[in-house]
């Protein structure tokens, strides 16, 4: 009959160690949430630029066709989440409809809905996506390096440079992936990391998709919370 034995004190302390170490990373990130559900704007509300003077109706610039968000573009302004969010993964894929133009992911919005409240901006601009705008004095902590050199505009910080090309052709579907924790933000596009700041003066607020100028389309708008569980 064989003897069996004893697992050494330093071998348990270290699985007990490691099973500590998995449970943390699956609490890590809680479960998604759909913020479009692929059939209308259920979630949102729009919000249109008041020099329109009231003669656009929000279903003639937003609307829903296939699991996907059509956004005319013109006038400004936009559809915002009526809930707020801190601490998340947000990932969100757009494509410009004919010809590229301007629009933006706005996170951590917060004041009174106006052309355009306090945030700050993750660039859609075709052929500057992944550019990072403060908006109406928000503050966070972008690297100099890439601080825009027009003194006009100081709160517009350029996408890092990448080795190969950020954003697909017009017409292609792009993926942001944009990770918000403790104050901290980074950017990805098409799995590449483009941008990133820190000691962002709030870490929590609504999430907002411009309408400015251009036809662009958004689908799989999905935010996964960071740190559910702890």
């Amino acid at each position: 009959m064989s003897r069996k034995h004893p697992l050494p004190l330093a071998g348990l302390a270290g699985l007990f160690l490691a099973a500590l170490a998995a449970s943390a990373g699956r609490s890590e990130e809680g479960k998604a949430v759909e913020l479009f559900n692929g059939k209308d704007l259920t979630g949102w509300k729009t919000f249109i630029d008041p020099r329109d003077g009231g003669k656009t109706k929000p279903e003639d610039i937003w609307s829903v066709k296939d699991g996907v968000i059509i956004c005319k573009g013109k006038p400004f302004g936009y559809i915002i989440t009526e809930k707020e969010y801190g601490d998340y993964v947000l990932e969100v894929e757009w494509r410009w409809a004919g010809k590229g133009g301007n629009s933006g992911v706005l996170c951590h919005v917060t004041g009174p809905d106006k052309i355009w409240p306090k945030s700050w901006e993750a660039q859609l601009f075709s052929g500057s996506a992944g550019d990072i705008w403060l908006v109406d004095g928000f503050k966070m902590l972008v690297s100099r390096t890439r601080q825009d050199p027009n003194p006009k505009r100081p709160q517009h910080y350029f996408r890092m440079k990448t080795d190969k090309p950020v954003e697909k052709p017009i017409g292609e579907w792009n993926k942001y992936r944009i990770t918000c924790k403790d104050g901290t933000v980074k950017l990805e596009i098409n799995g590449q990391l483009v941008n990133e700041g820190r000691h962002a003066e709030k870490t929590k607020g609504k999430i907002l998709l411009q309408s400015e100028g251009a036809e662009v389309h958004f689908r799989n708008i999905k935010l996964t919370p960071i740190g559910a569980g702890k």
